[in-house]
């Protein structure tokens, strides 16, 4: 489990910077500047914590449940903003929820950083604390921007840094559905005889929907061309020629 939250926290963070590249320089180390901040803000609360709390929290599955939601809400905003920005792309209409898709960064990059802090004050034992989280916070605010810049030289372009935003974050959907897992059995296996009914109407059912969709679109098609061929033939310029009568 830990070496699958570790993964998870990873492409949480390259998904948010990812998404800054699409963002001018100021305003990336702005937003680090803001993560920077509530790192020092947290700090009280991050030193409180213990080791046996978080290995609890880990192996409470209500709280992975509820934590592999708010990851799949993340991946939804961001799916969504990268088919937004597609669309606008190919000469669509932008509309207007498409502006707080891109000025949205990224909300689970906060519990990533406060759980980073954490695990940064277990590894330093003797160590002030606020030295620590102030260290920690200058290198938030200095990383940001710099990674930030490094992924535009990187993928100078913005269709490969879009692809690559919808993948991390399909992987971060998925690694984050993964998080759910563990040994307990919610619904057993019942041993039953294979319904072969119930499994000829679902195979036929798929059948007739698949062919009439196919000879819908056929049709469909064939209209369309009909239509542009009439389109075509009205828009030629039509010649008139007088004949003169001897």
């Amino acid at each position: 489990m830990q070496l699958i939250i570790s993964v998870l926290i990873l492409f949480i963070l390259i998904n948010c910077v990812l998404k800054l590249s699409f963002w001018r320089i100021w305003q990336a180390a702005l937003f680090g500047a803001v993560c920077g901040a509530f790192v020092i803000a947290t700090y009280p609360y991050a030193i409180l914590q213990s080791k046996t709390q978080l290995a609890d929290y880990l192996q409470n599955t209500t709280a992975l449940q509820n934590m592999a939601v708010i990851i799949t809400l993340e991946s939804v905003v961001c799916f969504a903003y990268c088919i937004a920005v597609l669309r606008g792309w190919f000469g669509q209409q932008e509309r207007w929820w498409v502006k707080p898709l891109k000025w949205y960064p990224s909300l689970l990059v906060f519990p990533v950083l406060f759980y980073l802090q954490t695990e940064l004050v277990f590894s330093f034992p003797g160590t002030s604390f606020s030295a620590i989280s102030y260290a920690f916070a200058a290198a938030v605010v200095v990383l940001f921007p710099l990674l930030c810049h490094l992924f535009r030289l990187l993928l100078p372009e913005k269709e490969m840094r879009l692809e690559t935003h919808f993948l991390v974050s399909l992987f971060v959907c998925i690694i984050g559905l993964l998080t759910t897992v563990n040994g307990n059995v919610t619904y057993p296996a019942v041993d039953e005889p294979t319904n072969w009914r119930a499994l000829g109407f679902a195979f036929g059912l798929f059948l007739v929907l698949f062919v009439l969709g196919a000879l819908w679109n056929r049709i469909k098609w064939i209209v369309l061309q009909k239509r542009n061929a009439r389109k075509k033939h009205s828009a030629q310029p039509r010649t008139v020629i007088n004949s003169k009568k001897s």
